[in-house]
């Protein structure tokens, strides 16, 4: 395994054939967008799963939710969209399951090998993109909340019987 690859696994906390996905899917998207890993928000991922691969989504890519360029859309695909604010493309990369030799699968030692050493062209497809720049992030205000105390971003209050309460709070109290 690669030097990358090991790091990445510390991040992750173990090799899996989920974050070989991710990592392959991860670094054919971002050399079709020729593009580096973020530091800021150049760069915006789309995942369509919240699985083991978007961690390596993040490490390799440097698109994280603290930084406001990963976008997570619960529809359980083995899918990420790139966006490059640079240069305005994007591409869709997905796993073709499909052409992973069966018998691979329930070696899970050689199925990560098969994954990390196949040629991407065979696992991995790509499809050109046309979305719309995804918004930056922004800096939002806290609002405390007046059931628990506890700060909240000011677009994820509740109005709730006259009172500003959090998502949980507002719940809880319905």
């Amino acid at each position: 395994m690669s030097f990358e690859y090991d790091h990445m696994v510390a991040f992750h906390g173990h090799s899996c054939p989920g974050l070989a996905m991710g990592y392959r899917m991860t670094v054919a998207a971002m050399d079709y967008l020729k593009q580096f890993r973020a530091e800021d928000e150049e760069l915006v991922a789309i995942t369509e799963n919240n699985a083991c691969g978007v961690d390596a989504l993040q490490f390799i890519s440097g698109c994280t939710f603290g930084k406001g360029n990963l976008v997570f859309k619960d529809f359980g695909k083995q899918a990420y969209t790139f966006y490059s604010r640079n240069t305005g493309k994007g591409v869709r990369v997905y796993l073709n399951r499909e052409a992973i030799p069966a018998a691979i699968k329930s070696d899970r030692p050689a199925f990560i090998e098969y994954l990390l050493n196949v040629d991407a062209a065979e696992i991995v497809s790509l499809e050109a993109v046309m979305i719309a720049a995804p918004e930056k992030a922004q800096i939002r205000a806290s609002v405390v909340c007046e059931s628990c105390g506890e700060a909240v971003m000011d677009t994820r209050i509740v109005e709730q019987q006259g009172r500003k309460v959090c998502i949980p709070c507002s719940e809880k109290d319905a």
